[in-house]
């Protein structure tokens, strides 16, 4: 090993899991490392929608609200329907409990958050969502970690686990300046996130069409599950994931809201903005969020819309799951295809193209005005093709058939025409983490603690159902700060700073 250096805790990932658990460890006064891969940090939760799930919340008090953590923990498991026997209750309660303390240590780091939101089956409203952006978690915690002493290294590829004496003593690097070592006295914390974009654990766990769809996050490939899986860990519920689901291709620039900074005086202007404006002056600004980052609603299929690929061609039942079919054509890309009725019918409540739960709705003149790089209309089916490069004729004959066989479906008729597109294929998050105790320790296959090692968010999700909005961060904050602080507590020797 060309370079080595010692350290209290070792944390990999640059998330929010693994900057909650830095700054935690750190905060009892340990020696914390923290390895990026990527250029910068952020992880999944850059990519986020940003809301966070929680009781006894300011927030919640301000508006009148008594909640509570049992309450949440038990409205949980209405989200779980047939899969209930397969959530982890004990870590449920972690969550359920952990989260008034975790939302209140986010606002003191700076996050500030609109809300609450109702959600059933949440008996009240415990969704609060972040402003101006999530970014703003990446970006608060950062500058936290900073300011307390974290040493942040990205461009740190994790290759393995050493084990010494039966103990995870450090994990192997590649960076730009060779292998590299980072041992660690206490523990080393896992929080590299899901394997949604990893073909190979999505066609072990999921199935062979699954590992052709891509994820929302193109970096989150399961290095810490691959990393923990040769010492004996397993992996829980890696066959459950949200997705695959159709989504838009984002825009090739940021829109406004997401460009906007992470600044708290924006965000409390926004907060405030949000409680007082008049509702049509905001809305251009919320819909450019909300025709950007969003799956389009199943509504339209059921309504008669079709999906076709890039040739004009219907390649699917869109009842059916469209979306395990999509990986299968030409560049992987479909477009949804209206007549003039669904395009009216589409245009005002209750019938949206896609929605930010508790924010707002969006309508086709929309998509119109936010995403003309994707919103395409035509008076016929030939001008429609042209704006397409896309066969005439083939668009033609995909009209014709679909209306020979609709039966009890509803038939396309005359243009205008409009198709939104292109979209995808895509897996959000995955649900197979890591198996963990309420200590945040990685078991092996017999339930024992792995010694040393350590798994937060995604990464030691350890059987956690975290369905609904708002869960899946939660986790993150609240299992990384938990994990970073016990494998802090298990230093028993002072590191050179405390040294005498």
């Amino acid at each position: 090993m060309s370079f080595e250096s010692t350290h209290d805790v070792v944390v990999v990932g640059g998330g929010g899991s693994g900057l909650a658990a830095a700054i935690e460890a750190r905060a009892l006064d340990r020696d914390v490392v923290l390895l990026e891969k990527n250029a910068q940090l952020g992880g999944s939760t850059a990519w986020s929608v940003g809301s966070v799930t929680a009781s006894g919340t300011p927030h919640q008090v301000r508006k009148g609200i008594v909640d509570s953590p049992a309450e949440h923990w038990r409205d949980m498991a209405g989200f779980n329907g047939d899969l209930d026997a397969r959530d982890n209750p004990a870590l449920r309660r972690v969550l359920a409990d952990a989260m008034p303390e975790t939302f209140r240590w986010l606002l003191k780091h700076g996050v500030r958050f609109y809300g609450p939101m109702p959600e059933p089956p949440h008996s009240k409203p415990r969704m609060h969502n972040v402003l101006p952006n999530s970014l703003s978690f990446i970006t608060n915690l950062a500058k936290a970690a900073r300011r307390a002493g974290v040493t942040i290294v990205c461009g740190a590829r994790a290759t393995a686990l050493v084990v010494e004496h039966g103990r995870v003593v450090a994990i192997d690097c590649e960076t730009a300046d060779g292998a590299r070592r980072f041992r660690a006295r206490g523990g080393i914390v896992l929080a590299t996130g899901d394997f949604t974009s990893d073909p190979e654990l999505k066609a072990q766990f999921m199935g062979p069409q699954e590992a052709k769809i891509d994820g929302v996050n193109v970096t989150a490939t399961g290095d810490g599950q691959k990393l923990a899986l040769p010492l004996g860990a397993r992996i829980v519920n890696g066959d459950l994931a949200l997705g695959p689901e159709l989504r838009f291709v984002p825009p090739q620039r940021r829109n406004i809201l997401l460009s906007l900074p992470p600044w708290r005086v924006l965000a409390n202007l926004m907060a405030w903005s949000l409680d007082h404006m008049p509702s049509a002056l905001l809305r251009p600004f919320v819909m450019s969020f909300v025709t950007t980052a969003l799956a389009p609603s199943p509504d339209l299929f059921a309504e008669g819309a079709i999906l076709i690929n890039k040739l004009g061609q219907r390649f699917t039942d869109e009842l059916d799951r469209p979306a395990y079919a999509l990986p299968d054509q030409p560049d992987k890309v479909g477009y949804i295809l209206l007549d003039s009725r669904m395009a009216a019918l589409f245009s005002g409540w209750p019938h949206f193209i896609s929605t930010a739960p508790g924010v707002a709705y969006a309508y086709v003149d929309d998509y119109r005005r936010n995403r003309a790089d994707i919103f395409n209309a035509g008076a016929t089916l030939d001008g429609l093709a042209s704006k397409l490069a896309m066969p005439a004729a083939a668009l033609a004959e995909t009209l014709r058939a679909h209306n020979a066989g609709a039966g009890n479906r509803p038939k396309l008729g005359d243009g205008p025409y409009v198709a939104l597109g292109p979209l995808r294929a895509v897996f959000v998050h995955a649900e197979g983490g890591l198996a963990v105790d309420h200590e945040h320790r990685v078991l092996d296959a017999d339930d024992k603690p792995i010694a040393g090692l350590y798994a937060a968010g995604s990464t030691g999700q350890g059987g956690l159902l975290l369905k609904g909005h708002g869960h899946h961060l939660g986790w993150a904050f609240a299992s990384g700060r938990r994990a970073g602080r016990n494998a802090a507590e298990f230093v028993t020797s002072p590191h050179p700073s405390q040294a005498t």
